[in-house]
């Protein structure tokens, strides 16, 4: 098993395998951005495998594979069957734009993705459009297509963000109501944004919670997952409603995981430099022996807590170069 200095269990690893998206929120991918890894510089499928394997026999049973957009990545398929096929992982899980999901939603389930988690800020057409750029019915039919195929359960993240889309909070759960989703909503976050616009946007999830508890009758609710969300139940439903809070309740204490980006790069911490390149070490041939010892070093590095709020522009690196 592996634990850092804080006596903190690392069990889960986010791995990016692309820093391309198809999508262009504003919260992740700043306008004009052109700073993507070339595809050369990507670990290969083989390399992902072999780091799989070693964090898996070290205590890492848990892997969500995150981008970018990982469904742009061509040779993803093969990368979720042989992750899939490893014997120490036991949760294998994705998460999306949901943009192109309707023609891979099958062959994720076939290949060991177990669940998914689909940003989806903003069920208004225009709206989100502003945000990402992107196509909402493109969404909404790749999340159709992941029910039909029986991918459960799929978790809807909304980042919560004031004057943007905090009208659309109740929206939102009457949706997930509907079609039997998790519903889990997510205070905006200051990485990777530079200037104040993460801070003008910030809404605490206690509003919001608030704003719920108006409506409906909430009662605590676990969930199954490995990340950080408080989850509470609408009373008389299904539906579970979850707060990711890392900045007006920051849950540092409790972090169980590290991000590997997809040129190799293991980041300890979302609010840290923190980190530990492992491309050039598989490209020089380390042995799994002294593989292992470098995770172990790694995590051994891997901070209390981020500075989110001490330190707002430290970390300007982008959500898509670092993984989701």
């Amino acid at each position: 098993m592996l634990y850092d200095t804080f006596g903190r269990k690392i069990e889960y690893l986010r791995l990016s395998v692309t820093d391309r998206c198809d999508f262009r929120c504003f919260y992740c991918l700043p306008k004009g951005y052109k700073g993507f890894s070339p595809p050369d510089s990507w670990l290969a499928v083989e390399e992902i495998e072999r780091l799989m394997r070693v964090f898996s026999e070290l205590g890492i049973d848990k892997v969500r594979i995150t981008g970018g957009e990982p469904l742009v990545r061509k040779d993803l398929p093969e990368i979720v069957r042989r992750i899939g096929r490893l014997p120490k992982i036991q949760d294998l899980s994705l998460s999306t734009n949901a943009s192109q999901l309707a023609r891979h939603a099958q062959s994720l389930k076939a290949n060991g993705v177990s669940r998914i988690n689909v940003s989806l800020d903003t069920l208004n057409r225009a709206r989100f459009r502003d945000i990402t750029q992107g196509d909402l019915d493109q969404v909404l039919a790749g999340l159709m297509a992941a029910k039909d195929t029986g991918l459960h359960p799929i978790k809807i993240n909304m980042v919560v963000m004031k004057g943007i889309n905090d009208h659309e909070i109740t929206d939102m759960v009457q949706f997930c109501l509907k079609h039997d989703f998790t519903l889990r909503f997510i205070e905006t976050m200051p990485v990777g944004v530079t200037g104040k616009g993460a801070t003008d946007r910030f809404l605490s999830l206690h509003q919001v919670r608030e704003q719920l508890e108006s409506v409906y009758q909430l009662e605590p609710a676990a969930m199954r997952g490995a990340g950080p969300a408080s989850y509470v139940r609408v009373k008389d439903t299904r539906l579970r409603i979850g707060f990711i809070t890392p900045l007006s309740q920051h849950f540092c204490e409790t972090c169980n995981r590290v991000r590997l980006s997809v040129e190799g790069t293991l980041y300890l911490c979302l609010g840290k430099h923190d980190n530990m390149e492992f491309r050039p070490l598989l490209r020089k041939g380390i042995s799994d022996e002294l593989l292992k010892e470098k995770v172990l070093e790694a995590i051994a590095r891997k901070p209390e807590r981020h500075e989110f709020r001490e330190k707002p522009g430290e970390i300007v690196r982008v959500m898509a170069l670092t993984g989701g």
